[in-house]
């Protein structure tokens, strides 16, 4: 039996919790320092909070420790992998190879390692890494590949959530001007910013747009497909997002995933215990979503952009059919609510919203009506308030089915308590003993004994079957026996759940590595993104060639490379000829433009099918050393 895994975001404890109830099998969070979301930190004690809870139902948690790391970094670093290992943490990822010594944690491959190839894939695997995670850039046929030549690496797949342009770990573009790194958690997301188009005589093809931001990707409508493809977890993005986002988000995909498992006849099951219910429809429309793609999952499409807008548009409710002084009115199906957001493109193609302050009558009454919202307006709903409300309240019980046997024993009595469904896996079990004397019962018990044993309280089981051994079974037990019985099969019960995770992570800690190769060559030698002395010894260990520092520590340098794309500009007007396009009318190479003036040329990589943004001409990037690497023997 194979199982899969839906790995959901968690901001904080609150989040990481919520993803768990709401049928998460496993959740990413980041600590204090060292992750790729500088603003989304949380102490080792609300992580080891969360491990207990998780762990609770069979379920993971993975800590992000994945930004480059300076020397004088490096020893809070395996500081911090030693804590997490302390606490029951079950995998980091990684991007730094200075990091892959100093911990027996099983180690993830985040996806700011650039993976988008089976050689790098296979080279991670030489390096004990169990799972992958894959560039978002990837079709079907690339991961199919990729599982292919390389089976027995866990491939983790990004299933929904907000798309970086570039290749993860491949982006410099913040840094180079703002002086926040991507590598360090701290993207000012330049691939949102306003943009002009221009070609190379100055002509203006596009003006003032979002050219490089992208719709959100959701894949709720391909999960058998990548099931079928190899993939092992399914990975929700959102480390910034709210807790009503996680609870809408991972019911959508989990009830999915559950639905894909009822028809695949015992192949395929959930990578971990407990069901769960629900006291709302999920709807994918409802929460944040700046509109939907798959990606290039199925090939190249012309719908990945979201060029009006960077920001949330959320679900269409209808066309504006009349507008008054006071009121507007929708032509739709949609039912309003007092405080719902909601928005529109204008005719500058700009985003605006507006509030509504009180429905009536289906009319809508704003705060005050925007003077550039017309008749024939689409509307778009990005706060729906009576959704909010109710994701505000509890909305999910998870719970593991166990069934129960009470018997006698030649000392007294036992109850002996199974997950259900692990019969035919390895058995999850436990059983409880009393000593007791035996009497007859003088009335049948039976009724009574289930009624007692089915108060499984706030434990994580419920009560799936009760059955008597033997069926004859008419002792007289007191009913604090009862509760002593029952009370001791969930405690332990929870300690083979506990068991059984601590040694699946021990054999994984215990995998076979092979003997260091050379890893694929980088084009540039700061696309290794090497930042500290044990990083570069690594690679050198490994035989790499043209390895240089991060792009962090370097010294000016003009034409850089920024960003590698699969997004293509040149597609999205209808002139890439090798997707059937027309001979472009402009002469290259081209440049976005920022307001401010600086432009950053574009080249079309055609035989990798790739758009890549180089550093603004005539000028050069800010030198940004941090002042701690100073000194250090390295990144002088």
């Amino acid at each position: 039996m194979r199982k899969i895994e839906l790995l959901a975001p968690a901001k904080d404890l609150q989040c990481g919790i919520a993803a768990i109830s709401h049928g998460a099998d496993a959740v990413y969070i980041g600590a204090k320092r060292f992750g790729a979301r500088a603003a989304a930190g949380n102490s080792v004690e609300d992580i080891e909070q969360l491990c207990q809870y998780a762990h609770k139902y069979a379920a993971k948690v993975y800590v992000t420790v994945n930004t480059i790391i300076y020397d004088n970094e490096l020893d809070d670093t395996r500081q911090l992998l030693d804590d997490l290992q302390r606490i029951g943490v079950d995998a980091v990822l990684v991007q730094d190879m200075s990091l892959l010594k100093h911990t027996t944690l099983p180690l993830h491959a985040s996806t700011q390692t650039d993976n988008r190839t089976v050689e790098k894939v296979r080279w991670l695997r030489s390096l004990g890494f169990r799972r992958v995670v894959l560039a978002r850039e990837l079709s079907l046929a690339d991961i199919k590949a990729i599982h292919k030549a390389v089976p027995d690496v866990e491939l983790e797949v990004f299933v929904h959530g907000a798309l970086c342009v570039s290749y993860s770990g491949q982006c410099y573009a913040s840094q180079y001007c703002f002086a926040r790194s991507a590598n360090r958690g701290e993207c000012a997301q330049f691939c949102r910013l306003k943009f002009s188009l221009e070609d190379a005589d100055g002509n203006v093809i596009d003006n003032g747009r979002y050219l490089l931001s992208l719709k959100d990707m959701c894949r709720i409508d391909h999960l058998e497909q990548l099931v079928d493809a190899g993939v092992t977890s399914f990975k929700i993005e959102g480390r910034l997002k709210d807790v009503t986002y996680v609870k809408n988000v991972v019911a959508a995909y989990s009830t999915r995933l559950n639905q894909i498992i009822a028809k695949s006849n015992g192949r395929l099951a959930r990578a971990s215990l407990g069901s769960t219910t629900y006291t709302f429809m999920p709807n994918l429309k409802k929460t944040f979503n700046r509109g939907f793609t798959d990606y290039f999952l199925n090939g190249r499409t012309p719908d990945i952009a979201s060029p009006d807008t960077p920001k949330a548009m959320g679900e269409y409710v209808g066309r504006v059919k009349e507008i008054n002084r006071r009121w507007i009115k929708v032509s739709g199906t949609a039912s309003f609510a007092n405080g719902d957001g909601l928005c529109y493109i204008n005719d500058e193609r700009e985003l605006e919203g507006f509030r509504v302050n009180r429905v009536e009558n289906n009319c809508l009454i704003p705060a005050k009506t925007p003077h550039t919202l017309k008749v024939g307006k689409l509307l778009y709903r990005n706060n729906d308030q009576l959704f909010e409300r109710e994701l505000q309240k509890p909305s999910a019980e998870r719970k593991i089915p166990v069934s129960l046997v009470l018997g006698e024993t030649d000392q007294g009595f036992s109850l002996t308590m199974q997950v259900v469904g692990s019969e035919t896996d390895s058995p999850i079990m436990a059983v409880s003993f009393v000593e007791s004397e035996k009497q007859e019962a003088q009335t049948p018990q039976r009724d009574n004994y289930t009624r007692l044993l089915s108060r499984l309280g706030d434990t994580p089981f419920v009560a799936d079957s009760i059955e008597f051994e033997p069926a004859s079974f008419s002792r007289f037990i007191p009913s604090s026996m009862i509760a002593t019985l029952r009370r001791d099969a969930c405690a332990r019960l929870e300690e083979e759940i506990a068991a059984g995770m601590n040694a699946l992570q021990e054999s994984s800690a215990d995998a076979e590595t092979l003997p260091l190769t050379a890893p694929p060559t980088a084009p540039l030698p700061y696309l290794y993104n090497i930042s500290n002395g044990a990083a570069r010894r690594f690679y050198e260990s490994c035989g790499a060639e043209n390895i240089g520092e991060a792009f962090e520590l370097r010294r000016p340098v003009r034409n850089a490379l920024l960003m590698q794309c699969r997004h293509c500009l040149r597609y999205s007007y209808g002139y890439c000829v090798k997707n059937g396009g027309k001979k472009p009318v402009w002469r290259e190479p081209l440049r976005l433009v920022l307001p401010d003036g600086r432009r950053f040329p574009l080249q079309f990589d055609c035989k990798n099918c790739q758009m890549n943004v180089y550093s603004a001409e005539g000028r050069d990037h800010a030198e940004v050393r941090d002042s701690r690497t100073k000194s250090n023997g390295y990144g002088e």
